[in-house]
């Protein structure tokens, strides 16, 4: 467990690497490092995710739920200088990497912190949460965001997701229709499917 992406404390050796990678056009530099997810590159569904988000119509800030080192709520912070992005991950590593990466790239409407989920999460009404859940943490876990994100939206606000079709897509969109009463697919590309599902 302590090797997982989704580890409080990874135990693998610390090694890090930076590099250059363009999202929504914009150029950003990554320091990544061993037992974070995707360490070489942003991984091809969060880009697909990144390109396919359409901001809400409703105020208010997101959260990036499972943000690594960053691509996801530090490139949407950066296209939306109006609003907050909070991002949380467990990963000790991956947030301290976080912040090192909203520095470097000049991101200062971003409030980045440990947390198992949305447990230390204090705000609600979010305009919209953001996933990229950690599927190896297993169903129950990625569930859980669903439901949390559900209570934390606003009225109007959206809650978008990137999973694989052959790790869950299909029972995804059922637990998410189940919640919100309904789900479209965004967008999908080489079986990545892009969900968004809207709070009424």
């Amino acid at each position: 467990m302590k090797n997982h992406y989704y580890s409080e404390t990874p135990g693998t050796e610390s090694k890090r690497e930076t590099w250059d990678f363009v999202l929504k056009g914009e150029k950003f530099r990554f320091t990544t490092d061993a037992g974070v997810f995707s360490k070489k590159e942003v991984d091809f569904g969060s880009r697909v995710l990144i390109e396919s988000f359409v901001p809400p119509e409703v105020p208010g800030d997101y959260i990036d739920v499972g943000c690594g080192y960053g691509p996801i709520g530090l490139s949407l912070a950066k296209a939306e200088p109006d609003r907050t992005v909070q991002m949380v991950d467990i990963n000790e590593r991956a947030v301290e990497l976080a912040k090192v990466n909203a520095q470097a790239n000049k991101v200062d409407n971003v409030k980045i912190m440990k947390s198992y989920l949305f447990t230390e999460v204090k705000d609600s009404d979010f305009a919209a949460i953001i996933t990229n859940p950690p599927i190896r943490a297993g169903k129950a876990v990625v569930h859980q965001i669903f439901e949390d994100a559900h209570r934390k939206l606003c009225i109007g606000g959206e809650l978008w997701v990137v999973i694989q079709k052959k790790q869950g897509a299909p029972s995804a969109m059922e637990k998410i229709e189940e919640l919100f009463g309904q789900v479209e697919t965004a967008a999908k590309k080489k079986g990545y499917y892009i969900l968004r599902a809207i709070k009424v």
